[in-house]
């Protein structure tokens, strides 16, 4: 007998014939995930199951906690796998198990018992009613319900037999990395982490960058957004983070440009210099944390008049929610105080007292002209002085 986690998805299961490369790198996200816990793990792959077996001394709680970071898993099950050695050793087994997980045994319970292996001799009906019988033996103030009962007890016929009746939540979506890469425009707010951490959810592998104003920014703030990176790199994986300094592109469109225009201008040089890097390393499209009307910049007039300036698709997966749905995330996934720590990123110190909220493309580009003479090196000053670091998991 040893005990495990069986892992469980969803998805991932209805891919046809490449669900093994979704389920290969499950097992590659949770081996790489459980290298930070203490303990020794073994993650294989069986008749359509995931199991982490574990070795010596390990946490459970904690091992628990880092798979419910694993985008692909919806449920993760303590689960004891035992040798077929009949049914009264089963039985025990069963009641061994109940009695460590349930040290109040005044709960209702029904046995959901199912034959992956065919060839044992009971039925999964009548092994429901051999095993309900024992338990009701050995704890007599539990009750069977098979309508709505406290406590499912799973057994699982397989080579090994699985006995297991919790179910820990997983964070679902689908395996990081089988879906592409994508930058992510990472600010010092609530909501672009939060967008990373939901297209991560979906699979896409993220990297990142951060436009740095000093001196209108401090240090401080840069260290923030390097602080987000390392929040959302416990879902990620490490976040390449590109910094790119910014400041003189935004005091020349401060002098030159109409100032109800420079969110939106400023927004479309972001855009450009973001999508340099994205296609410099690969990256399949953009994302940014815009919800429609939460601001000037992200009225439908304003998100159109910045995706003017990108050849790339740009991935906005906050776009219909609310900000108290976004907050909501951000608080679960710990970015939330992070966010809120009071430190100006760039795009807050340059913002217009009234700013124009339905931008005319024809009027941001003819503004933009104005900086003909000076943006071409700008630009190249910016792209070519970027820094370049990579952020671990705190």
């Amino acid at each position: 007998m040893n005990t495990a986690f069986l892992i469980k998805y969803a998805e991932i299961a209805i891919k046809g014939k490449n669900r093994y490369l979704f389920e290969d790198a499950l097992v590659q996200n949770i081996t790489r995930r459980l290298k930070h816990v203490d303990g020794t793990f073994h993650v294989r792959k069986e008749n359509g199951r995931i199991y982490v077996e574990t070795e010596g001394e390990y946490d459970k709680e904690e091992t628990a906690e880092a798979l419910q970071q694993v985008f692909g898993i919806v449920g993760i099950c303590p689960v004891l796998l035992v040798e077929d050695e009949g049914l009264d050793a089963l039985a025990g087994q069963v009641i061994e198990h109940l009695a460590k997980e349930y040290p109040k045994r005044d709960f209702t319970f029904k046995v959901d018992a199912r034959r992956a292996r065919k060839n044992y001799p009971l039925t999964s009906m009548e092994l429901n009613a051999a095993l309900g019988e024992k338990i009701l033996e050995a704890f007599p103030e539990t009750k069977v319900d098979v309508h709505h009962p406290q406590v499912r007890v799973h057994v699982e016929i397989r080579p090994k037999i699985n006995i297991y009746s919790r179910e820990i939540p997983g964070p679902g979506g689908m395996p990081l990395g089988t879906a592409g890469k994508a930058m992510l425009l990472l600010s010092g707010g609530i909501d672009s982490p939060v967008a990373g951490y939901m297209i991560a959810r979906r699979g896409v592998t993220v990297e990142a960058v951060y436009f740095h104003a000093p001196p209108y920014t401090s240090e401080r703030a840069k260290q923030k957004v390097i602080d987000l990176a390392g929040k959302i790199a416990v879902y990620t994986g490490p976040v390449r983070l590109h910094i790119v300094n910014f400041t003189d592109i935004q005091l020349a469109i401060y002098e030159k440009c109409p100032h109800e225009e420079l969110t939106i201008i400023m927004r479309r040089y972001m855009m450009r210099i973001a999508e340099h890097f994205a296609k410099e390393n690969n990256c399949l499209g953009l994302v940014t944390g815009e919800s429609i009307g939460q601001v000037a910049s992200q009225t439908m007039q304003s998100l159109a008049a910045t995706n003017e300036v990108c050849t790339m698709p740009v991935y906005r997966p906050l776009i219909a929610m609310d900000k108290q749905d976004i907050v909501s995330i951000a608080e679960r996934i710990d970015t939330y105080e992070t966010s809120i720590q009071p430190y100006e990123d760039c795009c807050t110190i340059f913002v217009a007292k009234h700013p124009v909220t339905k931008p005319n493309a024809e009027y941001i580009r003819r503004s933009e002209r104005k900086l003909e003479e000076v943006i071409g090196q700008l630009m190249e000053e910016a792209l070519t002085s970027a820094e370049m670091i990579t952020v671990e998991a705190e």
